[in-house]
């Protein structure tokens, strides 16, 4: 008897109210509805404040306001850019643009290098083999646990303290560490590379779509044809082909010691080498930790009907484990990339000029600090908001589907 008096259809007063009724404050859509016309109200209000105090205080102490300034020309000397810059010409836009590039290259280098290195601390840690684990184990908890700050002035004055270019150390063929930086070969790019490299993305394409074929076919008849030999044909031969019929060759730019530095080849500033190596060293360290959870989280039924089948523990890991444990290990693995790239702007502590470093000294020199805290903001809020979503559509992309 009471379940029916809760029914609207069976207590009229209890029914949504008809049209031509008048809400009363005790209907909860009405209270609803005007508190949430209060608080954008409040908040409306408080960003009028805000904007209309910043401004008045600074039109009394005439300080400019506006993005005008950069088209102006900038007097920042920059040592490392991946575009043309010249102090006293070019723009205070072009010194940020190259500060973001210098960012994007710490951020795409170093999420690609912790993912690779924290998955095989990770596996490590779980390894039957008793050295390998507690080598990984150590390494884990001890870079963890120190501050990463402090671990990029180490790198850093580690890198300082390497001999000069004359002494430089020279680990493999080709590769010189000095207190210069790190030089390697470098690829001289060819107008030919360019159809090779549209054979590879072809052939790339191609074999995504004959995956997904063989996938189709594996779930309507069972039988799954092998992918590798079209991948090997499409990926490699393809584009081995194109190569050959346009005659290209290989060009590569080796560094070699003249006078007192060395010419050819690529530079990594120490700043560069410093930052990427502390910012990896220490994300991997959460990666490895995330990689174990997930794969702790798989249960051991599945490595026992592994074996069963006969498959040696690698095959396990790489065909059966690994994919279950993505689906617990792709939700933390994003916040860990968020740290990286905010973690990246510790590099003002090391001299190296990324975006917020050149922000820094562009809003010194031209006053306007509000403009270039705004830019920075900008430009971290697009980075977390880009790999959010990529890495929110992947988590859905691997997520499992009742049929």
């Amino acid at each position: 008897m009471s379940g029916a008096t809760l029914d609207p259809r069976l207590n009229p007063s209890r029914a949504a109210p008809k049209k031509g009724m008048t809400l009363s404050w005790s209907d909860p859509r009405l209270r609803a509805i005007v508190w949430q016309v209060v608080i954008i109200g409040a908040v409306a209000a408080i960003v009028w404040y805000l904007v209309s105090n910043t401004n008045r205080n600074l039109e009394s102490r005439h300080i400019a306001t506006g993005f005008g300034f950069l088209f102006q020309s900038a007097s920042i000397p920059i040592g490392e850019s991946l575009l043309d810059y010249t102090p006293s010409v070019s723009t205070y836009g072009r010194a940020l643009v190259i500060g973001l590039l210098n960012t994007l290259k710490v951020a795409v280098v170093g999420v690609v290098l912790a993912t690779i290195l924290g998955t095989v601390v990770g596996i490590g840690r779980l390894s039957p083999n008793w050295l390998l684990s507690r080598v990984t184990a150590v390494y884990v908890e001890t870079l963890r646990d120190i501050p990463v700050l402090l671990q990029l002035i180490f790198w850093y004055g580690l890198m300082q303290a390497l001999p000069g270019p004359r002494q430089a150390l020279n680990p493999v063929p080709g590769v010189f560490l000095s207190n210069r930086g790190l030089k390697v070969p470098m690829l001289t790019w060819q107008p030919g590379y360019w159809w090779v490299l549209l054979a590879f993305v072809v052939g790339l394409v191609g074999t995504l779509a004959y995956r997904r074929s063989a996938r189709r076919k594996q779930e309507e008849t069972g039988q799954r044809p092998r992918v590798w030999p079209a991948a090997v044909l499409l990926l490699i031969a393809f584009p081995g082909i194109v190569w050959a019929a346009l005659g290209a060759r290989l060009a590569v730019d080796v560094p070699a010691l003249r006078g007192f530095n060395f010419q050819g080849g690529v530079t990594m500033t120490p700043e560069y080498t410093a930052l990427l190596v502390g910012l990896v060293a220490y994300t991997a360290t959460y990666i490895a930790e995330i990689v174990r959870s997930g794969i702790l989280a798989v249960p051991q039924g599945q490595w026992e009907a592994g074996g069963a089948l006969g498959l040696h523990r690698g095959k396990v890991m790489s065909q059966i484990i690994l994919p279950q444990a993505l689906r617990v290990i792709v939700p933390p693995m994003t916040s860990q990339y968020l740290n990286l790239i905010k973690n990246s702007s510790l590099a003002v502590a090391i001299g190296y000029q990324d975006i917020v470093s050149i922000a820094n000294t562009t809003l010194n020199q031209t006053g306007q600090a509000i403009e270039g805290i705004f830019i920075i903001m900008l430009v971290y809020l697009t980075f977390s908001l880009s790999i959010s979503l990529f890495m929110n559509w992947y988590n859905a992309h691997i997520a499992l589907v009742e049929r």
